[in-house]
């Protein structure tokens, strides 16, 4: 099968389009306006829960600046939030690359738009199974799914992509953002891609850890955590 091999990067990209969907949305009432103000025509596209919480955050800039996921990719959300971004039109638009002429009619031909920007963080797995009393369904229930993909397909397009997994980065991001007139730079979409593939790596041992203790209780004909 053959790989692209790309030949032409750009060092610095302009964000024009962003991807936000978190579990943990602490300072995203501070991080969105001042986004919004350094890139004022950029377009947020999210989902669920945060998109409730981004256009209470947002007011009258919300009908101008932000676009639910499931409008732009033309399928609900399946009940529960099950599965929200899992769609060719978001993995076209992260994985996308610049000078490709094959991509670009990809993103005429769907109507689809090159993301220069995810802002994800995943469902708190980990602070889950560590409360008493956990049911392994409960446990179950807070693997992601959607995260994790839009993180590594973002991370590895870090030739294009900027990623955020963590609200502390935020600050930093907004900085760099502002000293480069709105746009990202290489190292800075590299550095970023760096810490995404360790974060979803270590959500991933944490996951495997748990499951790791799970045993399966022949008498009662069902699963246990392992206590010893």
């Amino acid at each position: 099968m053959a790989v692209n091999v790309v030949d032409k990067i750009d060092d610095l990209v302009r964000i024009r389009h962003a991807l936000v969907s978190v579990s943990d949305k602490r300072n995203l009432d501070q991080f969105l306006p001042q986004l919004i103000g350094i890139c004022p025509d950029i377009t947020v596209y999210s989902t669920g829960g945060t998109y409730q919480s981004i256009e209470k955050i947002l007011g009258d800039k919300a009908s101008k600046a932000l676009v639910q996921v499931s409008s732009y990719t033309g399928q609900p959300e399946t009940q529960g939030g099950l599965v929200k971004t899992l769609d060719f039109k978001i993995y076209l638009g992260l994985l996308t690359e610049t000078y490709n002429s094959a991509h670009q009619e990809d993103l005429a031909r769907t109507g689809a738009v090159p993301i220069d920007l995810v802002v994800v963080n995943l469902y708190p797995f980990e602070a889950t199974v560590a409360k008493d009393g956990t049911t392994l369904e409960e446990a179950r229930a807070n693997v992601d799914i959607g995260g994790p993909c839009m993180i590594r397909a973002g991370a590895k397009n870090y030739l294009r992509v900027a990623v955020l997994v963590d609200p502390g980065e935020y600050g930093p991001f907004l900085t760099s953002l502002t000293a480069n007139q709105g746009c990202t730079t290489l190292h800075q979409r590299f550095e970023l891609a760096t810490k995404a593939f360790r974060h979803t790596a270590a959500y991933d041992h944490a996951i495997g850890g748990y499951l790791s203790k799970v045993i399966f209780d022949t008498a009662s004909k069902c699963y246990r955590i392992q206590t010893r």
